[in-house]
């Protein structure tokens, strides 16, 4: 398996995590952090395909930028910048904006977005060197 492939595969793992039901264990604001999670992996193994490290940050714009020196970044997937604020500061108990059932059910529907933009992205590049 190719490095960026396991990064994908451990990007898919996050997704699964994020879909989990919610119980009065389970918050939503650690389901959208597996749904940050997926999206931030997904695309430093989209940078790793295309040859470069990617910057160790949890901030998806940065690495969406970074991308933007290989391939045109589609509406939808720029998105995935909100799901940034999942990263770090709901991670902890504090002082933020209530994480809804509807903005968990947002930050999975942005995350499969995104994972499956990284893949069709890839297979369209792999397609084009043959």
């Amino acid at each position: 398996m190719e490095r960026y492939e396991s990064w994908i595969e451990r990007a898919k793992s996050s997704l699964e995590i994020s879909i989990i039901a919610v119980n009065t264990i389970v918050y939503y604001e650690d389901l959208c952090y597996q749904s940050q999670q997926a999206v931030e992996k997904g695309l430093k193994g989209l940078l790793i395909y295309y040859g470069v490290e990617p910057e160790f940050t949890h901030n998806i714009g940065i690495l969406l930028a970074e991308l933007e020196r290989f391939v045109k970044i589609p509406e939808n997937i720029k998105e995935a910048i909100n799901l940034t604020k999942y990263a770090v500061i709901t991670r902890y108990p504090g002082v933020y904006d209530e994480v809804t059932k509807e903005k968990h059910e947002e930050s999975v529907t942005i995350a499969k977005e995104c994972l499956e933009w990284i893949e069709k992205t890839i297979k369209e590049c792999e397609a084009s060197r043959k």
